[in-house]
């Protein structure tokens, strides 16, 4: 595929467990066990089948990624990744960034082309939206850049305000 990759970059409001994408991303905690947020409801939409996997697995260390099927989801996969608590420390960013690529790794290790996003570490983790937009969307444009396998990469935002400015993080990112 040719052409820039925020070409390859969709925003949208929406329930991520309704995405039919080769991989929906889970923010997940480090027991992968589920929780609060996303996490809850893919595990509850998902159903048994994702969490036998997660226990298989046994975790994920912040800022890495794994892969499960994606049980009664429309998705074929999840990819489950773990953000950083945010504590205004100069390694959120770097952790941060790290879970998207690792879960774009993830995804082109596995031959997947299409890829939904939630905005990690923004809810529960406490990260603020506009500069976690800015550090996620600016790490895909990076991975997509260097990697034509994966043709799109959708963030599915929860709130018209979270979709707002995710929206003015492209903006900038697509002029710098």
């Amino acid at each position: 595929m040719t052409g820039r990759a925020t070409d390859r970059i969709d925003l949208k409001r929406g329930d991520i467990t309704a995405e039919a994408v080769d991989a929906i991303v889970n923010a997940a905690n480090s027991t992968l066990l589920g929780g609060g947020g996303v996490d809850g409801a893919i595990h509850r939409g998902g159903g048994p089948q994702i969490l036998d996997e997660c226990r298989a697995i046994g975790g994920c260390a912040t800022g890495d990624a794994v892969i499960t099927t994606a049980g009664r989801l429309p998705a074929r996969h999840v990819i489950h990744t773990v953000g950083p608590i945010y504590r205004d420390a100069p390694d959120d960013a770097v952790l941060l960034a790290s879970a998207y690529r690792r879960s774009l790794e993830v995804a082109s290790e596995h031959g997947l082309r299409t890829v939904a996003f939630p905005s990690i570490s923004t809810g529960a983790y406490g990260y603020p939206v506009g500069d976690a937009a800015q550090v996620a969307l600016a790490t895909v444009r990076d991975y997509l850049d260097a990697h034509s396998d994966i043709e799109l990469v959708r963030f599915v935002l929860f709130s018209a305000d979270d979709l707002a400015m995710y929206r003015d993080a492209l903006s900038r990112i697509s002029r710098g």
